[in-house]
């Protein structure tokens, strides 16, 4: 007999599965409430704007309007306010010249 056929073997690895699945379990929940940003959509007849949120703060505002191409509102100065476009102090119009 070998050892995966012995029942007692079985029995202490289905119980290792469950309680390393139980200890996983809180970790993955936790993961649950950070899937993505919230993107908030403000449609107008000449522009849709989307802003989009991680953890309660603006990082990135997208704009497309009715006629051109869309572009986005990236802060004058980068470094400041850790990406929370929030804090910047002035926004400034960014079009994507090439994409590939």
């Amino acid at each position: 007999m070998t050892l995966l056929q012995r029942p007692v073997f079985r029995a202490v690895c289905i119980f290792g599965a469950l309680a390393l699945a139980t200890l996983c379990r809180p970790a993955i929940a936790a993961n649950a409430e950070d899937d993505g940003p919230d993107v908030t959509i403000i449609a107008t007849e000449q522009r849709t704007i989307y802003e989009y949120r991680q953890n309660g703060h603006l990082r990135m505002i997208r704009i497309v309007p009715s006629v051109g191409r869309p572009y986005y509102l990236v802060p004058r100065d980068p470094t400041k306010g850790f990406g929370d476009l929030d804090q910047a102090d002035m926004l400034i119009p960014s079009w994507v010249l090439v994409e590939f």
